[in-house]
């Protein structure tokens, strides 16, 4: 089973203003007009909006995007529940998606079986005689997709993208992140209380005693701790060359030597010949100091919770209530638990996602929408070549090598030309842990199926109405599905300037990563391989430490601030999308009429606005000191009024002063694309 977590990052509502222009525009009921853009951007663009919308109680964020990935679940709500109804053929979409989601709405059914359908794999635990018993555990676990304490995937060799190897990376923890497990912050010594009473609570539900469950707990949190220690920190995971340890098999077997790793591999199929990546071995040479010095009844322990703790929110209601109020309430500030029919979706998304997405895209994504998007995609990329050939920090040798690069850039709009094949999936209406396991195993194997082969390109990494994009730099592609460019995410009828100011920066970001501090170490054929000159590499360097100190100097409250380095790529990436989003969009108006001033904003005022509505977030300040420490977003704030203080055409579309709030002095100003 896979821990479902949907994090929806990426969505933008505009709408019509009204009878002066019919296509859709800013909202310009949403601006806070008390406020002084150039003093406070963010509350300027989109602060009453905000102020009359306040975060719902199941959602720990909230704006305009964010209402738009809410919606798009309505609609595959609506797909879901037609599919329900039907009598259709076995193995056809409908039926998969229908019975799927029939089954998970069975919620009484789900109840009363409680615990029972986990039992025979807590019972399969307990059965655990020695290490080879433990081995064995694990690698079914591992073909249930939960892989702890380490996971196996497929992904593009760092040296040889056209190849997919192996990658074993550390997990096996239960907490947000690494340091929740040392930090001395107070709520970082709360995190860890809490945890613990989670985790035999948890237990106690399993049929534990209190105090069988306390010491389960304690065991548990030990174990984890270890394992903690010895993994890298988020920043230290940015680096690729941090992760990239390529090694033949033999190499794993001699760093593991506890591990059946002939067993594990053959069950598996996958492999044993060419070379894997371990992320981490030092994380790996934990795992085998822990086979050492834990007792196989440690072990037991560890395994059961992490059964425990990937299933609950698909079990009854007492162990997803207590998923939901560790997970969800305590640590992201949720308020209430969303509805059956929402996780339900959500879910069927999960395991079934280019089925339930082949319908959604039938629906909701027509090729117009597809043809204007490319349309922009094309665009954006022609101003990113016009901003490196105009950089004077970038020597020639370089700037061919980035042009290079750029020049293959491929984007994928929408959902995929080819379609995931689920007819191997047994999906039936009577059982939703059945269907849980189905799923997770056939997603298991879908992964695994790719490793030793050459890559294909028509893969996606998100499912199509995923409210999501992404780049790749070992493929060098750029990912919009359809989620994210639905109305009012994005529209065919709506005005270039919000277009350009809002999906059009979201392109932008996208192509930035490609040269954002990570991005910037794959050359164009998605190698980790440096194409720079040393000077020219030094003079990128300066000008991302410029980002990573404007972003240490945010803070979400007293004492807590962002961390530069950990947010330095996406920074990076809002900055240079929203720039030449901005060249793209002005280099679009040549020869047109200039477009009419809306609400009393101009059209460059109006491609600002149109960013910082989009990204315009409430926060929780639970989920916000989560970001601080584990995320390498930004918060929504940060993200508004970061990039664009930097920008010379924001203050002269506002006519913002220098010193003001929103315009970095010439001399803090940082501009790396």
């Amino acid at each position: 089973m896979l821990k479902i977590i949907l994090v929806i990052l990426i969505a933008f509502a505009g709408a019509s203003f009204g009878e002066e222009n019919p296509l859709l525009g800013i909202e310009t009921g949403d601006i806070n007009r008390d406020v002084d853009p150039c003093i406070d951007f963010y509350e300027f663009s989109n602060g009453t909006w905000r102020a009359n919308n306040p975060i719902p109680p199941t959602m720990t964020r909230w704006s305009r995007r964010f209402a738009a990935g809410e919606a798009v679940k309505d609609q595959l709500r609506e797909i879901l529940e037609t599919s329900a109804k039907q009598q259709n053929p076995g193995g056809s979409t409908d039926q998969l998606i229908g019975d799927f989601y029939s089954a998970c709405m069975n919620e009484s059914s789900v109840n009363e079986l409680g615990i029972k359908p986990l039992q025979p794999w807590l019972d399969q635990v307990d059965a655990i005689k020695d290490k080879d018993g433990l081995n064995q555990m694990m690698i079914q676990m591992h073909q249930s997709g939960i892989g702890v304490p380490f996971l196996i995937t497929g992904s593009s060799d760092n040296h040889e993208p056209a190849q997919v190897i192996a990658f074993v990376l550390a997990g096996g923890l239960g907490l947000p992140d690494r340091d929740y497990y040392f930090k001395t912050e107070q709520r970082f010594v709360d995190a860890r209380e809490k945890y613990k009473v989670h985790v035999s609570k948890m237990f106690q539900l399993a049929g534990y005693s209190a105090e069988a469950a306390l010491d389960a707990s304690q065991t548990v949190f030990q174990m984890e701790t270890q394992f903690a220690e010895a993994s890298l920190d988020r920043v230290s995971l940015r680096d690729p060359h941090a992760i990239d340890h390529n090694m033949p098999f033999e190499d794993l077997k001699k760093l593991t030597p506890g591990l059946n790793w002939d067993a594990f591999f053959e069950k598996a199929a996958l492999p044993t010949k060419g070379h894997l990546n371990v992320t981490q071995p030092k994380f790996m040479e934990e795992v085998e100091r822990r086979l050492k010095e834990n007792s196989v009844s440690d072990w037991k322990q560890y395994l059961k919770w992490h059964l425990l703790h990937e299933t609950a929110e698909y079990l009854s209601a007492p162990l997803v209530e207590e998923d939901w109020s560790f997970n969800r309430q305590y640590l992201f500030g949720a308020k209430e638990m969303k509805p059956r029919w929402k996780r339900c979706t959500e879910f069927t998304d999960a395991f079934l996602g280019e089925a339930l997405g082949k319908k959604y895209t039938d629906e909701h994504f027509p090729p117009e929408a597809k043809a204007k998007m490319l349309d922009l995609v094309k665009n954006l990329l022609a101003a990113m070549k016009d901003d490196i050939n105009s950089l004077e920090w970038m020597g020639s040798e370089t700037k061919k090598k980035a042009l290079e690069k750029l020049a293959t850039f491929n984007p994928k709009i929408g959902y995929p030309d080819r379609w995931k094949d689920y007819s191997t999936v047994s999906i039936g209406k009577t059982s939703f842990w059945q269907n849980v396991l189905s799923g997770s195993k056939f997603l298991v194997k879908d992964d695994w199926f790719t490793i030793g082969k050459p890559v294909d390109r028509n893969r996606w990494g998100m499912t199509p109405p995923t409210s999501n994009a992404y780049y790749n730099p070992l493929l060098n592609e750029i990912v919009f599905p359809a989620g994210i460019l639905q109305p009012p995410a994005f529209s065919i009828a709506a005005t270039d300037a919000v277009n350009y100011g809002a999906i059009g920066v979201v392109i932008g970001h996208e192509i930035s990563h490609g040269f954002d501090d990570e991005g910037a170490q794959y050359d164009a054929q998605g190698r980790l391989q440096n194409w720079w000159t040393e000077s020219d590499l030094k003079q990128f360097e300066e000008r991302g430490a410029c980002v990573a100190e404007q972003f240490d100097s945010y803070y979400i409250e007293e004492g807590v601030h962002h961390n530069g380095k950990l947010v330095l790529g996406e920074s990076i990436g809002d900055l240079g999308g929203a720039k030449i989003a901005y060249m793209a969009w002005k280099k679009s108006l040549e020869g047109k009429p200039a477009p009419p001033n809306v609400g009393g904003f101009t059209p460059e005022q109006q491609f600002f606005i149109a960013w910082g509505q989009f990204r315009g977030d409430a926060i929780r300040i639970e989920q916000q000191r989560i970001m601080v420490q584990s995320d390498p977003h930004p918060t929504g704030k940060y993200r508004v009024i970061g990039s664009i203080s930097n920008m010379p055409e924001f203050q002269k579309a506002f006519a913002c002063k220098e010193g003001s709030p929103m315009v970095r002095l010439p001399e803090e100003r940082c501009e790396v694309w």
